[in-house]
């Protein structure tokens, strides 16, 4: 499902998330309310001193009493200005630690569920869209923040006091500005809501795009470079961009639109206010320090409903760019724990499949359908077969990246659905058949199979591996940074440090997924020879292209349509008259004939 096509997470969504997050910091909390509403009270108040300043020098210098009420009404606004001052400072002071925390509580869990998220799901998804959600939406905190807290709750604050202080003096100037800010937060909102946050939520789905084209194409960089496919890649980018940028267009020109129509409203609030005052002091009503605190109050109404536009478009802003990131934390784990699981403890290394059915996802006819088969403790077993038959999907179900849908998979005598993946993974290595490293030093892509090893471990391992000797003539040594995936290696000296990764695990069960493939015969030779050391002493699971390397295992189980057609040993199998494992082994002889005679 695209982003396009999701059902977005809305405002009633956005906000609880988000509110969960304040919760967890009850004092921070408290400090920035408090401070932030005192400081905006001690601006409610700074208009009604002010009408009396103008009343007491209206009466003249040479009046006692008026020189008094002057003072008490300069002294009364530079105290509440100072208390402003003071007051903002403290909530502004706690705000930063406490968006700071959020936004790195909500990041590190956004990462902790992508990590978990299935097999599926990340094969599904640009890795470079996933980054610009959870980045996107770390900031759009930070902006959300500041709207709720240092501008939405003043707001409010200044806007119910206004009414109420202008309302006991003179009614109808409380209802004109009670039904002002009603009509203008009620068109506000609906702006926002309506007619902005539709157009927001398509442009931030296609800047997620743009995110993803970018990562798909950079990442991949040596397949373009091998095609000269650059200006490809130009012109798709360019495609997405053009796309990207009718779409942010529109939203901009949205938010213009609102501005146009907020300023239109205020206007007219405007001259509604000052002519009431007005009107009130032709008719006696009003004196001129009652007008002066009319204006000064009506323009601090003014500039905070000027800005409640604002923030209300910063508001939903915010809510459309954190829509992603709550879509990431609403969305289910793939693989989850039992609620009672325990980690396992592996010795043997014995694992059965205990009439086991399997689908894949939403596929109507199962895979596998009450598959039974037992690997003994220490047994090294190769699987066999074309390609979709099964094999690969055997060794996701060992390492339970999937779950079954009927019948049960033991190891020891364990169930592992009713084991901690954790526990169950960290005691299975795997070597992969392209595999992937980290962009760190070869020591620790090496220290990744076991954390914390020291160099004299690490080394060890790369010498039972075969990757020492390679590894000491590179300029910095262990020291050396692979690159992304390990591109600055060739596939063989890959290969090599994934093997010397396994053996520091030294983990009970072994899964190879054929290593020595599209390799010099140099680099399959040492290959091969660090896989038969790997295998001593472990339950090993070997996943075969190449027919030769399973010769020398224990047992072969060939894979045809999710069921095992075929076991028993390369000679017993080799020998079997029409049997699947002898064609594919007589027709690989045949192609190595081919490609022995034509070099």
């Amino acid at each position: 499902m695209t982003a396009l096509s999701k059902k977005p997470a809305a405002i009633r969504v956005v906000l609880p998330f988000v509110f969960r997050h304040w919760l967890k910091q009850p004092g921070r909390m408290l400090v920035i309310v408090v401070s932030l509403l005192g400081a905006t009270a001690a601006d409610l108040f700074m208009p009604v001193f002010s009408g009396q300043l103008i009343d007491a020098l209206t009466r003249g210098p040479s009046d006692p009493d008026a020189r008094h009420a002057a003072l008490v009404a300069f002294g009364a606004i530079v105290a509440l200005g100072a208390a402003s001052m003071v007051l903002r400072l403290t909530g502004l002071q706690a705000i930063v630690p406490f968006t700071l925390k959020i936004m790195s509580e909500v990041t590190q869990d956004a990462f902790m569920r992508v990590q978990r998220f299935s097999t599926d799901w990340h094969a599904n998804s640009f890795a470079g869209s996933t980054v610009r959600k959870i980045t996107r939406g770390m900031w759009a905190l930070d902006l959300l923040n500041d709207t709720l807290l240092l501008a939405l709750l003043p707001s409010l604050v200044v806007l119910i006091g206004s009414m109420i202080l202008l309302g006991a003096h003179w009614a109808s100037l409380g209802a004109v500005i009670a039904l002002g800010a009603l009509a203008y937060v009620t068109m506000t909102v609906l702006f926002s809501t309506r007619y902005i946050a539709p157009a927001a939520r398509i442009s931030n789905a296609w800047d997620t795009k743009v995110g993803g084209t970018l990562a798909d194409a950079l990442t991949c960089n040596a397949v373009v470079k091998s095609f000269g496919a650059e200006m490809r890649e130009d012109a798709r980018l360019t495609r997405v961009v053009k796309r990207w940028r009718v779409r942010v267009r529109r939203t901009w020109f949205r938010y213009n639109h609102t501005a146009v129509a907020q300023l239109s409203m205020l206007l007219c609030l405007r001259g509604s206010v000052i002519g009431g005052a007005v009107l009130l002091w032709m008719s006696g009503h009003a004196s001129p320090g009652d007008v002066t605190y009319v204006l000064t109050s009506y323009y601090v109404i003014h500039a905070y409903l000027r800005d409640v536009g604002m923030h209300f478009n910063n508001l939903q802003r915010s809510v459309n760019d954190m829509e992603e990131l709550v879509t990431i934390h609403d969305e289910p784990i793939g693989i989850a724990d039992a609620a009672n699981a325990r980690p396992i403890a592996i010795e043997g290394g014995e694992i059965v499949f205990d009439d086991v059915t399997f689908h894949y996802g939403s596929h109507r006819a199962p895979l596998y359908d009450g598959l039974s088969v037992t690997i003994r403790a220490g047994e090294r077993v190769g699987l066999v077969g074309r390609s979709g038959s099964g094999k690969t999907t055997f060794v996701k179900l060992v390492q339970r990246l999937y779950d079954v849908s009927g019948g049960r998979i033991l190891i020891d005598g364990q169930d592992i659905a009713l084991a901690t993946q954790q526990s169950l993974r960290s005691q299975i290595a795997i070597v992969q058949q392209e595999p992937i490293l980290f962009h760190r030093t070869l020591a620790e892509n090496i220290a990744y199979g076991r954390p914390g090893a020291g160099m004299e471990a690490i080394e060890q391992a790369a010498r039972l591996a075969n990757a020492h000797d390679f590894i000491l003539r590179l300029p910095k040594g262990y020291g050396t940074l692979v690159g992304e995936r390990g591109v600055k290696l060739s596939g063989g000296e890959r290969q090599r440090v994934a093997l010397a990764r396994a053996f520091l695990a030294d983990a009970p069960v072994l899964i190879l997924d054929e290593a020595t493939s599209s390799l010099d015969s140099e680099s399959e030779a040492l290959i091969q020879q660090a896989m038969e050391r790997l295998m001593q002493g472990r339950t090993s699971i070997v996943i075969a292209h190449r027919l030769s390397t399973v010769r020398s295992l224990d047992r072969i189980l060939v894979f045809d349509r999710g069921e095992i057609v075929e076991q028993g040993t390369h000679a017993v199998l080799a020998g079997k008259p029409g049997g699947i494992y002898r064609g594919l082994f007589e027709r690989q002889v045949v192609e190595l004939g081919r490609i022995a005679a034509a070099e």
